[in-house]
């Protein structure tokens, strides 16, 4: 009979190791699987903050677009001013409008581009026409007409401008 026991107290032990075995393995999967789901659960953050970034920026970018006519009317206001009477006071007014516009446009990440006098780049100027230059230097950029922006590094609206040549390389009457 004690044969017997050891036989069955082995089949017991070898059964419950068996089932240990597979009760690691079950809790070992089920880890892997709480692992898996807390990386896709750290990325759909990741990708969610990503996403609404972009949406604030692309607001902030449409925002500043239209805030971009406003400041040009601004400026035709402010040349028109200096033609009619009254136009201390007025200019004064706008002259002060303009700054506070300038200054929140700048808050917001956008920037003028500077051009006058620099070589013509086609990534942030758009020229509208070619004129002759003064200096034996080739497309640079002479006249600005109507700014250019770039918002938080980024080209927002060209500049338009109009471009020397060298002296000597452009007939009389050409366009860009």
């Amino acid at each position: 009979m004690e044969i017997e026991d050891s036989d069955k107290e082995a089949g017991d032990r070898s059964e419950l190791e068996g089932e240990l075995e597979a009760e690691k393995q079950r809790s070992a999967e089920l880890l892997n699987r709480l692992k898996y789901m807390q990386a896709d659960l750290e990325n759909y953050r990741k990708r969610a903050d990503r996403e609404m970034r972009e949406a604030g920026e692309s607001a902030l970018r449409s925002l500043a677009l239209k805030l971009l006519a406003v400041v040009d009317e601004l400026d035709l206001a402010l040349i028109h001013a200096d033609k009619g009477e009254g136009g201390a006071e007025l200019r004064e007014g706008l002259a002060m409008v303009r700054k506070n516009f300038d200054s929140a446009l700048e808050s917001a990440g956008v920037e003028r581009i500077e051009c006058l006098g620099r070589p013509f780049d086609p990534a942030y100027h758009e020229a509208v026409e070619r004129v002759q230059g003064d200096s034996a230097e080739g497309d640079v950029v002479v006249e600005e007409l109507r700014p250019g922006f770039t918002f938080r590094g980024q080209l927002l609206r060209p500049s338009m401008v109009k471009v020397g040549a060298p002296s000597g390389g452009l007939k009389e009457g050409a366009k860009a």
